[in-house]
């Protein structure tokens, strides 16, 4: 599961917050649906939000584009939960079929290199830092 979440989240350090486990087994031809919960630190749901559509969502929407994924959403909870329960964001990605959501996307790099042209800032070269430096303070 980071394996792929590593791969649409553009190298961010950003983690599921719960494992869901093996998912239920479907036919190959049927479409596969994977969900990611985020956990915010409080105070910082926009701000993490404002990222994610930057730094993620472009790279979820071309895959979407291309009919890799079938589509992509992203939900806020309805309701107040327990803090041990609690979640901030739900990305729910369905794609094609189960081979497409456990390969490697062979596009993925150019799509990336087309997205963000500017690679040295994209890898953190020239902020001194990581890319993720900025998530890694908000997302418990």
């Amino acid at each position: 599961m980071r394996t792929v979440l590593a791969a649409l989240s553009l190298s961010l350090s950003v983690q599921p917050l719960l494992a869901q486990g093996a998912p239920p087994q479907v036919a190959a031809d049927q479409p596969y649906t994977m969900e990611y919960y985020y956990k915010v630190q409080w105070g910082h749901q926009q701000e993490f939000l404002q990222l994610f559509l930057k730094n993620h969502y472009p790279l979820l929407k071309k895959n979407v584009e291309s009919g890799r994924v079938a589509s992509v959403k992203i939900e806020t909870p309805a309701n107040h939960m327990t803090e041990d329960g609690r979640w901030d964001y739900r990305v729910t990605i369905k794609f094609k079929n189960s081979s497409l959501a456990t390969t490697a996307n062979p596009q993925e790099e150019s799509w990336i290199r087309q997205l963000w042209p500017d690679q040295d800032t994209f890898n953190g070269r020239n902020s001194g830092g990581s890319r993720s430096s900025s998530l890694t303070g908000m997302y418990q």
